[in-house]
Protein backbone atom coordinates (compact mmCIF):
# COMPACT_ATOMS: atom_id res chain seq x y z
CA UNK A 1 0.00 0.00 0.00
CA UNK A 2 0.97 3.67 -0.49
CA UNK A 3 0.79 6.23 1.91
CA UNK A 4 0.76 9.97 1.03
CA UNK A 5 -0.70 13.37 1.58
CA UNK A 6 -2.19 16.16 -0.27
CA UNK A 7 -3.15 19.56 -0.26
CA UNK A 8 -5.78 21.73 -1.68
CA UNK A 9 -3.66 25.00 -1.69
CA UNK A 10 -5.97 27.36 0.45
CA UNK A 11 -4.98 30.10 1.26
CA UNK A 12 -6.69 30.94 5.04
CA UNK A 13 -6.07 33.70 7.13
CA UNK A 14 -4.69 31.95 10.73
CA UNK A 15 -7.50 32.43 13.28
CA UNK A 16 -5.09 32.40 16.14
CA UNK A 17 -3.23 35.31 14.76
CA UNK A 18 -5.46 37.26 11.88
CA UNK A 19 -2.31 36.88 9.45
CA UNK A 20 -3.12 35.45 6.16
CA UNK A 21 0.06 34.31 3.85
CA UNK A 22 0.87 35.82 0.53
CA UNK A 23 0.23 33.50 -2.40
CA UNK A 24 3.96 32.83 -2.61
CA UNK A 25 4.47 31.97 0.86
CA UNK A 26 1.49 29.25 0.19
CA UNK A 27 3.20 28.25 -2.89
CA UNK A 28 6.69 27.93 -0.87
CA UNK A 29 4.66 25.28 2.20
CA UNK A 30 3.32 23.60 -0.40
CA UNK A 31 6.38 22.87 -2.00
CA UNK A 32 8.06 22.04 1.72
CA UNK A 33 5.79 19.68 2.56
CA UNK A 34 5.95 17.44 -0.94
CA UNK A 35 9.70 17.84 -0.27
CA UNK A 36 9.71 16.76 3.53
CA UNK A 37 7.29 14.05 2.54
CA UNK A 38 10.04 12.81 0.19
CA UNK A 39 12.72 13.46 3.08
CA UNK A 40 10.45 11.45 5.71
CA UNK A 41 9.90 8.62 2.90
CA UNK A 42 6.36 8.87 2.17
CA UNK A 43 5.68 7.28 -1.04
CA UNK A 44 3.00 10.19 -2.81
CA UNK A 45 2.48 13.49 -2.89
CA UNK A 46 -0.62 15.65 -4.33
CA UNK A 47 -1.80 18.61 -5.28
CA UNK A 48 -5.18 20.31 -6.03
CA UNK A 49 -5.96 21.95 -9.43
CA UNK A 50 -7.96 25.28 -8.32
CA UNK A 51 -8.79 28.28 -10.43
CA UNK A 52 -10.77 30.48 -7.74
CA UNK A 53 -9.38 31.71 -4.92
CA UNK A 54 -8.85 31.34 -1.84
CA UNK A 55 -6.53 28.50 -3.66
CA UNK A 56 -3.55 28.74 -5.58
CA UNK A 57 -2.20 25.97 -7.16
CA UNK A 58 -3.59 26.75 -10.84
CA UNK A 59 -0.85 24.64 -12.59
CA UNK A 60 -0.17 21.34 -11.24
CA UNK A 61 2.15 20.13 -13.99
CA UNK A 62 4.33 23.31 -13.07
CA UNK A 63 4.68 22.93 -9.48
CA UNK A 64 4.91 18.86 -9.76
CA UNK A 65 7.62 19.33 -12.00
CA UNK A 66 9.94 22.09 -9.57
CA UNK A 67 9.32 19.02 -6.85
CA UNK A 68 10.17 16.64 -9.49
CA UNK A 69 13.46 18.18 -10.10
CA UNK A 70 14.24 18.25 -6.36
CA UNK A 71 13.01 14.56 -5.17
CA UNK A 72 14.00 11.34 -6.51
CA UNK A 73 11.81 8.69 -5.29
CA UNK A 74 8.32 10.12 -4.47
CA UNK A 75 5.49 9.44 -6.45
CA UNK A 76 3.73 12.65 -8.17
CA UNK A 77 0.14 12.95 -8.29
CA UNK A 78 -3.08 15.42 -8.40
CA UNK A 79 -5.80 16.07 -6.31
CA UNK A 80 -7.73 16.50 -8.80
CA UNK A 81 -6.98 17.39 -12.09
CA UNK A 82 -10.05 18.85 -14.04
CA UNK A 83 -11.36 16.58 -16.71
CA UNK A 84 -14.54 18.84 -17.59
CA UNK A 85 -12.95 22.47 -18.24
CA UNK A 86 -9.16 21.26 -19.39
CA UNK A 87 -8.33 20.37 -23.08
CA UNK A 88 -7.83 16.73 -22.86
CA UNK A 89 -4.99 17.79 -25.65
CA UNK A 90 -3.42 20.28 -23.07
CA UNK A 91 -3.66 17.26 -21.17
CA UNK A 92 -1.91 14.77 -22.84
CA UNK A 93 0.71 16.95 -23.57
CA UNK A 94 1.58 18.24 -20.06
CA UNK A 95 1.26 14.88 -18.02
CA UNK A 96 3.27 13.27 -20.92
CA UNK A 97 5.86 16.14 -20.41
CA UNK A 98 6.29 16.02 -16.81
CA UNK A 99 6.41 11.97 -16.97
CA UNK A 100 9.42 12.42 -18.84
CA UNK A 101 10.67 14.96 -16.32
CA UNK A 102 10.10 13.11 -13.40
CA UNK A 103 11.48 9.51 -14.85
CA UNK A 104 8.02 8.09 -15.17
CA UNK A 105 6.92 8.72 -11.30
CA UNK A 106 3.66 10.34 -12.04
CA UNK A 107 0.25 9.36 -12.20
CA UNK A 108 -2.82 11.88 -12.01
CA UNK A 109 -6.21 12.31 -10.58
CA UNK A 110 -9.14 12.85 -12.89
CA UNK A 111 -11.86 15.02 -11.67
CA UNK A 112 -15.44 17.29 -12.27
CA UNK A 113 -14.53 19.78 -9.91
CA UNK A 114 -17.67 21.12 -8.38
CA UNK A 115 -17.42 25.19 -8.40
CA UNK A 116 -19.64 26.42 -10.44
CA UNK A 117 -18.58 29.72 -11.58
CA UNK A 118 -15.03 28.09 -12.75
CA UNK A 119 -16.90 25.56 -15.40
CA UNK A 120 -18.26 29.26 -17.73
CA UNK A 121 -14.87 30.95 -17.34
CA UNK A 122 -13.06 27.61 -19.17
CA UNK A 123 -16.57 28.03 -21.79
CA UNK A 124 -17.61 25.23 -20.05
CA UNK A 125 -21.29 24.33 -18.55
CA UNK A 126 -21.56 22.82 -15.40
CA UNK A 127 -24.42 21.06 -16.43
CA UNK A 128 -22.66 19.15 -18.69
CA UNK A 129 -20.02 17.99 -16.55
CA UNK A 130 -20.60 14.39 -16.65
CA UNK A 131 -20.80 14.32 -20.44
CA UNK A 132 -17.47 16.30 -20.47
CA UNK A 133 -15.85 14.06 -18.11
CA UNK A 134 -16.76 11.13 -20.06
CA UNK A 135 -15.89 12.46 -23.78
CA UNK A 136 -12.70 14.10 -22.78
CA UNK A 137 -11.26 11.46 -21.06
CA UNK A 138 -12.07 8.99 -23.75
CA UNK A 139 -10.03 11.90 -26.01
CA UNK A 140 -7.09 11.61 -24.05
CA UNK A 141 -6.61 7.54 -23.69
CA UNK A 142 -6.62 7.56 -27.55
CA UNK A 143 -4.24 10.44 -27.61
CA UNK A 144 -1.69 8.78 -25.06
CA UNK A 145 -2.22 5.72 -26.96
CA UNK A 146 -2.99 5.77 -30.85
CA UNK A 147 0.27 7.66 -32.87
CA UNK A 148 -2.17 9.86 -35.14
CA UNK A 149 -5.58 10.46 -33.89
CA UNK A 150 -8.50 11.83 -35.77
CA UNK A 151 -12.00 12.18 -33.82
CA UNK A 152 -14.50 14.79 -33.56
CA UNK A 153 -17.06 15.37 -30.47
CA UNK A 154 -19.44 17.48 -28.86
CA UNK A 155 -17.58 19.74 -26.80
CA UNK A 156 -14.13 20.29 -28.82
CA UNK A 157 -13.10 21.41 -32.69
CA UNK A 158 -12.40 17.70 -34.29
CA UNK A 159 -8.73 16.31 -35.14
CA UNK A 160 -7.52 15.05 -37.97
CA UNK A 161 -4.34 13.59 -38.27
CA UNK A 162 -3.05 15.01 -34.61
CA UNK A 163 -0.19 13.35 -32.97
CA UNK A 164 0.18 14.35 -29.49
CA UNK A 165 3.59 15.31 -28.20
CA UNK A 166 5.56 13.73 -26.19
CA UNK A 167 4.56 10.68 -26.17
CA UNK A 168 4.17 9.02 -23.00
CA UNK A 169 7.50 7.53 -21.72
CA UNK A 170 8.03 4.73 -23.09
CA UNK A 171 4.83 4.32 -24.83
CA UNK A 172 2.93 3.75 -21.04
CA UNK A 173 0.87 6.32 -20.19
CA UNK A 174 0.53 7.65 -16.68
CA UNK A 175 -1.70 5.44 -14.30
CA UNK A 176 -4.67 7.53 -14.14
CA UNK A 177 -7.19 7.32 -10.78
CA UNK A 178 -10.55 8.90 -11.57
CA UNK A 179 -11.70 10.94 -8.63
CA UNK A 180 -15.44 11.21 -7.02
CA UNK A 181 -17.31 11.47 -3.64
CA UNK A 182 -20.95 11.10 -5.36
CA UNK A 183 -20.74 10.80 -8.79
CA UNK A 184 -21.62 6.57 -9.62
CA UNK A 185 -21.37 8.01 -13.36
CA UNK A 186 -17.10 8.65 -12.42
CA UNK A 187 -17.23 5.08 -10.63
CA UNK A 188 -18.42 3.32 -13.88
CA UNK A 189 -16.26 4.74 -15.79
CA UNK A 190 -13.27 3.67 -14.23
CA UNK A 191 -14.48 0.61 -14.40
CA UNK A 192 -15.24 0.38 -17.65
CA UNK A 193 -11.26 1.19 -18.32
CA UNK A 194 -10.04 -0.36 -15.51
CA UNK A 195 -8.61 2.37 -14.29
CA UNK A 196 -8.21 3.30 -10.52
CA UNK A 197 -10.84 4.69 -8.39
CA UNK A 198 -10.02 7.38 -5.89
CA UNK A 199 -12.52 8.44 -3.00
CA UNK A 200 -11.73 11.40 -1.33
CA UNK A 201 -13.96 10.62 1.49
CA UNK A 202 -13.05 13.50 4.00
CA UNK A 203 -16.43 14.63 3.98
CA UNK A 204 -18.69 11.61 4.02
CA UNK A 205 -19.56 8.86 6.26
CA UNK A 206 -18.41 5.31 6.35
CA UNK A 207 -21.76 3.74 4.44
CA UNK A 208 -21.77 6.07 1.91
CA UNK A 209 -18.00 5.68 0.93
CA UNK A 210 -18.49 1.88 1.40
CA UNK A 211 -21.54 2.09 -1.67
CA UNK A 212 -19.57 4.03 -3.57
CA UNK A 213 -16.32 1.67 -3.93
CA UNK A 214 -18.24 -1.65 -4.11
CA UNK A 215 -20.24 0.02 -7.10
CA UNK A 216 -17.19 0.30 -8.93
CA UNK A 217 -15.27 -2.90 -7.73
CA UNK A 218 -18.81 -4.86 -8.94
CA UNK A 219 -18.56 -3.21 -12.40
CA UNK A 220 -14.71 -3.41 -12.38
CA UNK A 221 -15.62 -7.20 -12.65
CA UNK A 222 -18.56 -6.96 -15.25
CA UNK A 223 -16.33 -5.50 -16.96
CA UNK A 224 -13.60 -8.42 -16.96
CA UNK A 225 -11.08 -6.71 -15.96
CA UNK A 226 -10.33 -9.37 -12.59
CA UNK A 227 -12.21 -10.02 -9.63
CA UNK A 228 -13.89 -7.21 -7.75
CA UNK A 229 -11.33 -7.53 -4.81
CA UNK A 230 -8.87 -6.68 -7.24
CA UNK A 231 -9.71 -3.01 -8.37
CA UNK A 232 -7.43 -0.31 -8.17
CA UNK A 233 -8.92 1.70 -5.02
CA UNK A 234 -7.99 4.87 -3.17
CA UNK A 235 -8.83 6.78 -0.08
CA UNK A 236 -8.31 10.11 1.49
CA UNK A 237 -8.42 11.48 5.11
CA UNK A 238 -7.59 14.30 7.00
CA UNK A 239 -5.46 13.89 10.32
CA UNK A 240 -4.20 16.17 12.35
CA UNK A 241 -1.49 14.20 15.14
CA UNK A 242 -0.05 15.75 18.40
CA UNK A 243 1.55 14.17 21.59
CA UNK A 244 -1.67 13.64 23.51
CA UNK A 245 -5.28 13.71 22.19
CA UNK A 246 -6.44 16.66 23.96
CA UNK A 247 -3.38 18.53 22.67
CA UNK A 248 -4.26 17.86 19.67
CA UNK A 249 -7.86 19.36 19.68
CA UNK A 250 -7.03 22.27 21.81
CA UNK A 251 -4.94 22.96 19.04
CA UNK A 252 -6.56 22.03 15.48
CA UNK A 253 -9.97 23.27 16.54
CA UNK A 254 -9.59 26.76 15.76
CA UNK A 255 -8.65 25.95 12.45
CA UNK A 256 -11.24 23.28 12.08
CA UNK A 257 -13.88 25.78 13.22
CA UNK A 258 -13.25 28.93 10.64
CA UNK A 259 -11.57 26.40 7.70
CA UNK A 260 -13.22 27.66 4.01
CA UNK A 261 -14.13 23.84 2.92
CA UNK A 262 -15.83 22.48 6.43
CA UNK A 263 -15.79 25.55 8.75
CA UNK A 264 -18.59 27.01 10.36
CA UNK A 265 -20.63 23.92 9.91
CA UNK A 266 -20.65 20.73 12.56
CA UNK A 267 -18.76 20.35 15.50
CA UNK A 268 -14.83 19.04 15.43
CA UNK A 269 -16.37 15.84 17.51
CA UNK A 270 -19.55 15.47 15.50
CA UNK A 271 -17.11 15.66 11.93
CA UNK A 272 -14.95 13.55 14.02
CA UNK A 273 -17.92 10.88 14.42
CA UNK A 274 -19.51 11.33 11.49
CA UNK A 275 -16.65 11.40 8.81
CA UNK A 276 -12.50 10.00 8.34
CA UNK A 277 -11.53 13.18 10.13
CA UNK A 278 -8.97 11.87 13.00
CA UNK A 279 -7.58 14.49 16.16
CA UNK A 280 -4.98 12.94 17.93
CA UNK A 281 -2.01 10.68 18.87
CA UNK A 282 0.17 8.34 16.00
CA UNK A 283 -2.09 5.64 17.78
CA UNK A 284 -5.39 7.18 17.13
CA UNK A 285 -4.42 7.80 13.37
CA UNK A 286 -3.73 3.97 13.16
CA UNK A 287 -6.56 2.36 14.73
CA UNK A 288 -9.31 4.97 12.67
CA UNK A 289 -7.35 4.25 9.60
CA UNK A 290 -7.04 0.28 9.81
CA UNK A 291 -10.64 0.61 10.03
CA UNK A 292 -11.21 2.17 6.17
CA UNK A 293 -10.41 -1.88 5.18
CA UNK A 294 -13.15 -3.27 6.84
CA UNK A 295 -15.50 -0.21 4.83
CA UNK A 296 -14.21 -0.87 1.76
CA UNK A 297 -12.05 -3.99 1.28
CA UNK A 298 -8.00 -4.43 0.81
CA UNK A 299 -7.06 -1.12 -1.37
CA UNK A 300 -4.05 0.65 -2.55
CA UNK A 301 -3.78 4.35 -1.97
CA UNK A 302 -4.29 6.40 1.44
CA UNK A 303 -3.71 9.80 1.53
CA UNK A 304 -3.82 12.60 3.73
CA UNK A 305 -5.18 16.12 4.21
CA UNK A 306 -2.54 17.89 6.59
CA UNK A 307 -2.15 21.26 5.67
CA UNK A 308 -6.09 22.67 5.28
CA UNK A 309 -7.32 26.12 6.92
CA UNK A 310 -3.30 27.16 7.88
CA UNK A 311 -2.70 25.55 10.58
CA UNK A 312 0.34 22.83 9.68
CA UNK A 313 2.52 25.77 9.11
CA UNK A 314 1.96 26.80 12.27
CA UNK A 315 1.92 24.10 14.06
CA UNK A 316 5.55 23.34 11.95
CA UNK A 317 6.99 26.71 13.21
CA UNK A 318 6.35 26.50 16.85
CA UNK A 319 7.85 23.14 17.08
CA UNK A 320 10.96 21.47 16.36
CA UNK A 321 11.81 21.19 13.23
CA UNK A 322 12.26 16.99 13.44
CA UNK A 323 7.85 17.14 14.48
CA UNK A 324 7.08 15.95 10.82
CA UNK A 325 9.80 13.64 10.26
CA UNK A 326 9.13 11.79 13.66
CA UNK A 327 5.48 11.57 13.68
CA UNK A 328 4.67 10.74 9.53
CA UNK A 329 7.03 7.99 9.25
CA UNK A 330 6.15 6.57 12.70
CA UNK A 331 2.17 6.60 11.48
CA UNK A 332 3.07 5.57 7.90
CA UNK A 333 5.49 2.09 8.81
CA UNK A 334 2.75 1.66 11.45
CA UNK A 335 -0.40 1.26 9.18
CA UNK A 336 1.88 -0.33 6.54
CA UNK A 337 3.22 -2.86 8.57
CA UNK A 338 -0.61 -3.54 10.15
CA UNK A 339 -2.02 -3.87 6.11
CA UNK A 340 0.90 -6.23 5.19
CA UNK A 341 0.28 -8.58 8.03
CA UNK A 342 -3.84 -8.20 7.33
CA UNK A 343 -3.47 -9.02 4.10
CA UNK A 344 -0.87 -11.97 4.60
CA UNK A 345 -3.19 -13.69 7.03
CA UNK A 346 -6.30 -12.58 5.30
CA UNK A 347 -5.83 -12.86 1.38
CA UNK A 348 -5.86 -15.94 -0.66
CA UNK A 349 -3.07 -16.16 -3.12
CA UNK A 350 -2.99 -15.39 -6.49
CA UNK A 351 -2.93 -17.24 -9.60
CA UNK A 352 0.16 -16.35 -11.88
CA UNK A 353 -2.29 -15.76 -14.75
CA UNK A 354 -4.24 -13.47 -12.60
CA UNK A 355 -1.04 -10.46 -12.33
CA UNK A 356 -0.51 -7.82 -14.72
CA UNK A 357 2.40 -8.01 -16.68
CA UNK A 358 5.25 -6.12 -15.86
CA UNK A 359 7.17 -3.17 -17.79
CA UNK A 360 10.68 -4.56 -19.90
CA UNK A 361 13.65 -5.11 -18.31
CA UNK A 362 15.42 -2.24 -19.37
CA UNK A 363 12.68 0.19 -17.96
CA UNK A 364 12.85 -1.81 -14.64
CA UNK A 365 16.79 -1.48 -14.31
CA UNK A 366 16.81 2.01 -14.90
CA UNK A 367 13.51 2.77 -12.73
CA UNK A 368 14.23 0.50 -10.01
CA UNK A 369 17.36 2.65 -8.69
CA UNK A 370 14.72 4.80 -7.63
CA UNK A 371 12.20 2.08 -6.40
CA UNK A 372 9.53 4.10 -8.08
CA UNK A 373 8.19 2.40 -10.97
CA UNK A 374 4.16 2.69 -10.67
CA UNK A 375 3.80 -0.90 -11.30
CA UNK A 376 6.04 -1.99 -8.74
CA UNK A 377 4.28 0.39 -6.20
CA UNK A 378 1.18 -1.86 -5.90
CA UNK A 379 2.69 -3.99 -3.91
CA UNK A 380 0.53 -6.34 -3.20
CA UNK A 381 -1.56 -8.34 -6.03
CA UNK A 382 -2.05 -6.30 -8.95
CA UNK A 383 -0.27 -4.36 -11.64
CA UNK A 384 -1.90 -1.94 -13.61
CA UNK A 385 -2.21 -2.66 -17.44
CA UNK A 386 0.36 -1.55 -19.78
CA UNK A 387 -0.52 -0.25 -23.26
CA UNK A 388 2.42 0.47 -25.78
CA UNK A 389 1.85 2.75 -28.39
CA UNK A 390 3.90 0.42 -30.86
CA UNK A 391 0.57 -2.13 -30.88
CA UNK A 392 -2.33 0.51 -30.38
CA UNK A 393 -6.00 -1.00 -30.66
CA UNK A 394 -8.90 0.79 -30.96
CA UNK A 395 -10.52 1.96 -28.08
CA UNK A 396 -14.08 0.90 -26.91
CA UNK A 397 -16.49 3.56 -26.88
CA UNK A 398 -16.93 5.32 -23.24
CA UNK A 399 -19.46 4.02 -21.02
CA UNK A 400 -23.09 4.57 -20.94
CA UNK A 401 -24.20 7.29 -18.56
CA UNK A 402 -25.75 5.42 -15.92
CA UNK A 403 -28.52 7.41 -13.98
CA UNK A 404 -27.54 10.15 -10.85
CA UNK A 405 -28.16 8.78 -8.17
CA UNK A 406 -28.77 10.41 -4.63
CA UNK A 407 -25.76 10.53 -1.79
CA UNK A 408 -25.84 8.82 1.13
CA UNK A 409 -25.95 11.16 4.01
Amino acid sequence: MQFGVFSIGDVTQDPTTGRTPTEAERIRAITEIALKAEEVGLDVFATGEHHNPPFVPSAPTTHLAYIAAQTKNLQLSTATTLITTNDPVRLAEDYAFLQHLADGRVDLMLGRGNTGPVYPWFGKDIREGIPLAVENYHLLRRLWREPVVSWQGKFRTPLQGFTSTPAPLDGIPPFVWHGSIRSPQIAEQAAFYGDGFFHNNIFWNKEHTAKMVNLYRNRYESYGHGRADQAIVGLGGHVFIAPTEQQAKDFFRPYFDNAPVYGHGPSLEEFTAQTPLTVGTVKQVVERTLQFADWVGDYQRQLFLIDHGACLRRWCSSRSKSLVPRWCPSCAAALRNAAQIMYLLTRPPMPRSALMPRTRRSTLKRRNSCARSYSLRLDFHHRPRRVRLATPSPPPPPPALVPEVKAST
